[in-house]
């Protein structure tokens, strides 16, 4: 947008320049106009003297006092013609770019069409008319999804809210309720809350990395470490349905990160991967580094991704089954917010599937901070 504002600007001073050139110009005219004229009424004597044979000396010196005012107004005169026929042009022109140039305030489809002579400065403003369009359809695009996201999210909090009440609501209706029973309902009821308590941590954490004033706090790290302690703190989840952990992990490997912020990242793969594997399959977990730079991919076996989708499915609040409840796919963020971390770090994230194998891989750079 910068340079197509320079581009305007020097298509302003170009024109300026023009316009400056022809007032000389016509300045110029002016003092010609009056030599011409001074020298037009001296021949004009002498060719009187040379046909009538008579001595006009005395007749020239009777009108000498009146030459130069008349040469004035005809100078004037003939100036005044000049300049008007010099500057009408530049003046309607001016207008007319001003006029347009309004329009950037709000643009339209239709383009901007000033005289050939301005063309140039046809082509910047139209430009800038395009550019401007462009930025206004993408803040209205921002802005319908970021009510569609508010939508989303208030269905995925209303959801186990709903389940909340429901089962206390049951017990509170039923006073002899069997003790067995209420324990049953109060046991979902505390998952329900607990489930809610996630997803608005989630919507906390995707909100926090998202804001400007969000900065990382990086220290050395033995990423292999980090790695090895969350894939253990994981067992237990991926026992519930019978999935096991392939790990191969480069023994060693240091870099320099914000460990938090890299952990909640790997936490969230390893849970979109649990959420969506087959039962009863291998989760490989890999690590392996290169001189500047570490790269760490989660393999899966679940249902395959379309190709179309692949690109969506860091977005927030997307879920790759509409029909899925926020009971099992979460609210649709643990994903962007892998994203947010890693692109923090000035590395990239990214995904794909074939035969119901699903990899994410993130490559990282061994220090973050040398990164500008």
């Amino acid at each position: 947008m910068i340079r197509k504002e320079a581009g305007l600007e020097s298509s302003s001073r170009s024109y300026h320049k023009r316009i400056a050139k022809k007032t000389s110009v016509q300045f110029i005219g002016a003092v010609c106009a009056f030599e011409l004229g001074y020298i037009l009424l001296n021949l004009f004597f002498l060719i009187i003297m040379g046909i009538t044979g008579l001595d006009t000396t005395f007749l020239f010196n009777a009108f000498k006092p009146f030459m130069i005012p008349v040469v004035l107004i005809i100078s004037f005169i003939g100036c005044s013609y000049i300049a008007y026929r010099f500057m009408r042009k530049p003046l309607e022109y001016l207008d007319e770019v001003s006029e347009a140039s309004k329009r950037l305030a709000h643009p339209t489809e239709e383009p901007i069409v000033l005289p050939e002579s301005l063309k140039n400065i046809e082509d910047e403003l139209n430009t800038a008319r395009e550019q401007a369009l462009t930025d206004m359809n993408e803040a209205h695009s921002s802005d319908q999804k970021r009510d569609d996201q508010l939508v989303c999210l208030a269905h995925d909090l209303r959801t186990p809210l709903t389940s909340i009440l429901g089962y206390l609501r049951l017990i509170e209706d039923e006073p002899d309720i069997p003790r067995d029973l209420a324990l049953k309902y109060a046991g979902i009821a505390r998952d329900k809350a607990e489930r809610l308590e996630e997803l608005l941590g989630e919507f906390y954490e995707i909100t926090r990395f998202s804001s400007e004033g969000l900065v990382l706090d990086p220290v050395p790290v033995n990423i292999s470490a980090m790695l090895s302690d969350i894939a253990k703190d994981f067992v237990p989840v991926l026992a519930d349905k019978g999935l096991n952990w392939q790990l191969h992990i480069q023994e060693d490997a240091q870099i320099v990160c914000d460990k938090d912020k890299l952990e909640r990242a790997i936490d969230n793969l390893i849970r979109n991967a649990v959420n969506y594997s087959y039962d009863n399959t291998d989760l490989v977990f890999d690590l392996r580094g290169e001189p500047d730079k570490i790269f760490i991919s989660l393999q899966n076996k679940g249902a395959e991704i379309p190709k179309e989708k692949l690109d969506r499915i860091f977005d927030r609040f997307y879920r790759l089954d509409s029909a899925r409840s926020s009971d099992t796919g979460g609210a649709g963020l643990g994903l962007a917010i892998a994203k947010e971390v890693t692109e923090l770090h000035h590395g990239t994230i990214g995904a794909s599937s074939e035969q119901d194998v699903i990899t994410f891989t993130i490559c990282l750079p061994r220090d973050c901070k040398k990164i500008v």
